[in-house]
């Protein structure tokens, strides 16, 4: 009957019921079927109808949200429409979430209906409306599959509208797989580290999860918090890694334990902004900061810099393991030793930029009489380790003989010399902490320093105060000797290094200088260790003096300067970065790749070993026509450092990727092997 009727509609219209059609069929693809449905069968001019793009993929795929999360592509949609039809954005369902850890996605998976409205004018003359959209979509599951197609519908145009009733229920679908609108509307604040929002008059739901719309604001992956407070609802999310800046208003969606959707706009708060530079009016913004710092001084006992020298607490805890007492007071100075030089670090770094100069994280190193003292330092404690001399007894609280008191100094002075050697790396978290903190007062600066030394400190706190830590220790014995020279090991590698640092500063011609020292600290523990097995006379004691305050001389000698980086700069894939240098690829619209990097930033190394050094980062880098600029920032630099606060950084590394039209993006601090080809890949698509 409703054919009959159909068709006698068509008949008086003087339409060919044949030659039009509500749907385009289906499309098949890989792992997804796909149609585009027309809400009427018949439109009029004047008219507004749906129009449904229709997704079936297969069981375990999925495609995306308009905000995809930490990977994957929105599906797109290009209309080719007749003069004056107009069609507007994608009407979102409520996404899901798809969890890949680390990564966290967002999508559909099922059937999925995307609608868009379509407006007819009211002078549209023509007896037909033919419609032509070229979809783009990823179709994912372990694997992602990018696919494109083109459908085409014809509509027959009369003074009377139809509905197709077969597509009824499918635009019904889509509408109600959308998130409810709220007349209701929240402000949120970017502030330390973390976006915060806040909403009123929300109907009484229990919600569970909230979607952002705006891509790259928050840690896609990261917990959330949603709580109540005096009938007002509360949102936080840590900020995304490659976080620049927030629009004045965006969308989010709150989602309830049935699935529900709910889209509420958000505003900039009136005494926030919408930027990246961390506010700092609310005591939970400095509590967020504060827990950030904290968790990167942890991590930062698992750097490549530091881990060396924990070797000299390690060995002192297995020599105390007998003692509760003695464990406690060691954690408890090699405690005030961090939490101190951070501090001390954290004076000095805030004087000289109130005087003016150009410093950040890791400062200290940029000076090469520095790094020459420490390389020294290494060696000499790495001597001890292995039997020569006996000097650092006190220091590394080997002896179970000591007295409490000299324990309490070695552990002070191994936390301080494990802070100093901490300063080439950067640990997650780090960065947003450190940049917080030198645009904060004085004592708001002080307080970050002091979560990073207590961060820092917290696993030896752990094993003093938590008994049962502590009994997993093995007990004292003769091993020990063997695990004292065992540890000597990392000490001359972490020597190695800092001698190679020294010579990418001012040169081979000083490197050689500087072992030449290091054979005389070599001279002068042997000199001092056989004065202490005999102790007798004077003249050994005073030549092993004078044998190191030769090594520190020479070394403190004016060098010239030579700049490694720059001479190979024509035979790498990089270019030197200067601000006129980057100025210039931006004006010529060239996406562009920087690099603020430090030859004593161990993090640094390794992310250009694994990451940007690799065939597959080079060959992605000329696949899409990327110039490659790279910042040392090995000896001071203000331009650098003036560039890193763009970013809300005081220490390296960094990198910023710059493609033509859309806003910087800056990348992980630490890169995987695929961060900079996936990046491109992405950033090409949109």
């Amino acid at each position: 009957m409703r054919f009959l009727t159909a068709l006698w509609c068509f008949v008086l219209l003087g339409v060919s019921p044949g030659l039009f059609a509500h749907t385009t069929g289906w499309q098949p693809a890989q792992h997804l079927r796909a149609e585009l449905v027309s809400e009427y069968q018949t439109v009029k001019p004047g008219q507004t109808l749906q129009l449904a793009l229709h997704f079936i993929p297969d069981e375990h795929w999925h495609t995306y949200w308009i905000n995809p999360g930490d990977s994957g592509l929105p599906t797109s949609i290009d209309w080719q429409l007749p003069a004056g039809v107009t069609a507007g954005p994608i009407q979102w369902p409520t996404p899901q979430q798809f969890s890949i850890p680390p990564l966290m996605n967002y999508g559909f998976g099922g059937p999925t209906v995307l609608l868009s409205e379509l407006t007819v004018p009211a002078d549209y003359a023509a007896t037909e409306l033919n419609i032509a959209a070229n979809v783009d979509w990823l179709v994912c599951e372990e694997i992602c599959i990018p696919t494109s197609a083109s459908f085409e519908l014809t509509l027959a145009v009369a003074a009377q509208a139809i509905v197709s009733e077969t597509a009824v229920d499918l635009i019904n679908l889509g509408k109600v797989s959308q998130p409810n609108v709220l007349a209701v509307s929240g402000q949120y604040d970017i502030a330390g580290g973390s976006l915060s929002a806040a909403i009123s008059g929300l109907p009484d739901i229990d919600f569970q999860h909230f979607f952002v719309r705006a891509t790259e604001v928050v840690d896609h992956a990261a917990p959330q918090q949603l709580l109540v407070s005096e009938g007002e609802w509360i949102l936080r999310q840590p900020l995304n890694t490659y976080f620049t800046g927030a629009p004045e208003q965006f969308e989010v969606v709150l989602v309830s334990a049935s699935g529900q959707g709910y889209s509420v706009q958000l505003q900039v708060a009136s005494d926030g902004a919408a930027s990246s530079s961390p506010a700092t009016k609310t005591v939970p913004t400095l509590w967020l900061v504060l827990l950030m710092a904290a968790a990167g001084g942890f991590i930062l006992n698992l750097m490549p810099c530091v881990f060396p020298v924990l070797s000299l607490k390690a060995l002192s805890i297995a020599g105390n393991t007998g003692s509760q007492q003695q464990q406690r007071s060691d954690a408890l100075f090699y405690s005030l030793g961090v939490v101190l030089s951070f501090v001390a670090l954290a004076l000095v770094l805030l004087a000289l930029r109130s005087a003016g100069s150009a410093v950040g994280w890791g400062f200290q190193l940029q000076s090469p009489w520095l790094v020459a003292a420490l390389a020294y330092l290494l060696f000499a404690l790495g001597l001890s380790l292995s039997g020569l001399v006996q000097f650092g007894l006190g220091l590394m609280n080997t002896g179970s003989d000591l007295t409490q008191q000299k324990g309490g100094k070695g552990s002070f002075f191994t936390g301080v010399l494990a802070v100093i050697v901490a300063s080439p790396c950067t640990a997650p978290f780090m960065g947003g902490a450190l940049g917080y903190a030198v645009t904060q007062p004085p004592l708001l600066a002080l307080l970050v320093f002091v979560a990073l030394g207590l961060g820092m400190a917290l696993p030896f706190l752990l094993l003093a105060y938590m008994p049962r830590l502590a009994k997993a220790l093995p007990k004292p014995g003769a091993w020990m000797e063997t695990l004292k020279q065992l540890l000597a090991y990392p000490l001359y590698l972490s020597a190695v290094w800092l001698a190679w640092v020294f010579g990418r500063q001012v040169g081979i011609d000083a490197l050689a200088i500087l072992l030449c020292g290091a054979v005389a600290i070599a001279a002068a523990c042997w000199l001092w260790g056989r004065w202490q097995m005999r102790r007798q006379g004077s003249a050994e004691p005073i030549f092993a003096v004078l044998l190191v305050v030769l090594a520190l001389y020479v070394v403190s000698l004016p060098l010239p300067t030579v700049s490694t980086t720059t001479a190979n700069a024509e035979q790498q894939h990089w270019s030197a970065w200067s601000p006129q240098r980057l100025a210039e690829l931006q004006a010529s619209n060239k996406p562009v790749l920087v690099n603020m990097t430090a030859d004593w930033c161990i993090t640094c190394l390794v992310n250009e070993r694994v990451a940007l050094n690799t065939e597959s980062s080079k060959a992605a880098l000329a696949l899409y026509d990327v110039t490659y600029l790279k910042g040392d920032w090995t000896r001071q630099d203000a331009d650098i450092t003036a560039y890193l606060h763009q970013y809300q950084r005081d220490g390296v590394p960094l990198y910023v990727l710059y493609w033509p039209g859309q806003p910087a993006e800056v990348l992980p601090q630490i890169l995987t092997p695929d961060t900079l080809r996936q990046t491109l890949e992405r950033l090409s698509r949109q």
